[in-house]
């Protein structure tokens, strides 16, 4: 990863460690992780019960860990492999912005998403652009995945989405990050709540 990446998973690593707490003993989710999915694994070895992983390609060492459940799929579609409410936590870092389908990956979120849980996301904002575009194009830094990039949020583009996948407004904290230029999201659901959101509405 070049520096400008690994800054960007330091920050939100420990937006995650901070607004998620402590992972031991629970059923966690990572979404977009990554070939080598250093999130997931760390939160593997952190006392996590278990960890899903879902990306396009997944390394050997992810798909051997006894504590991870390894998927290889496109997001959302992949997400269908995995069952209503079975997860404590759910990650979706600096995902959304590639996807087509964003609000179907927010419905997925919720739905996975079991009741006491937490899901947490995050999403680079408008007054990130301008940056992540002069690393990428004027700089040569990784300028295909800033060519992948379908959207960027503030907070007003987010919140109603998370609110139409289903989450509630008391339970949806969105804060800027990263300098105020990226947004992270962290949603929980009540205990009581078991309401769910169909695969793919909108």
């Amino acid at each position: 990863m070049t520096p400008v990446d690994r800054l960007g998973v330091w920050l939100s690593a420990r937006q995650v460690r901070a607004k998620v707490g402590d992972v031991g003993g629970k059923r966690v989710g990572d979404f977009g992780c990554g070939f080598h999915a250093r999130l997931g694994l760390e939160l593997a070895n952190r006392g996590a019960a278990q960890v899903t992983l879902i990306d396009v390609a997944l390394a050997d060492d992810l798909k051997q860990h006894p504590k991870i459940t390894a998927i290889e799929g496109a997001l959302p579609a992949a997400m269908g492999e995995i069952s209503d409410g079975s997860l404590d936590v759910t990650l979706c870092i600096s995902v959304l912005e590639h996807l087509w389908e964003a609000q179907a990956m927010l419905n997925e979120l919720r739905r996975v998403t079991a009741p006491g849980g937490v899901c947490a996301l995050s999403v680079p904002g408008w007054l990130d652009k301008p940056f992540l575009e002069f690393t990428a194009f004027r700089l040569g830094i990784q300028p295909c995945e800033m060519d992948d990039h379908k959207r960027y949020y503030g907070i007003r583009d987010l919140w109603p989405m998370l609110r139409q996948a289903g989450f509630l407004p008391h339970a949806i904290s969105c804060r800027r990050y990263k300098l105020a230029t990226s947004v992270f999201a962290v949603c929980r659901v009540d205990a009581d709540d078991t309401g769910q959101v169909p695969a793919g509405h909108a």
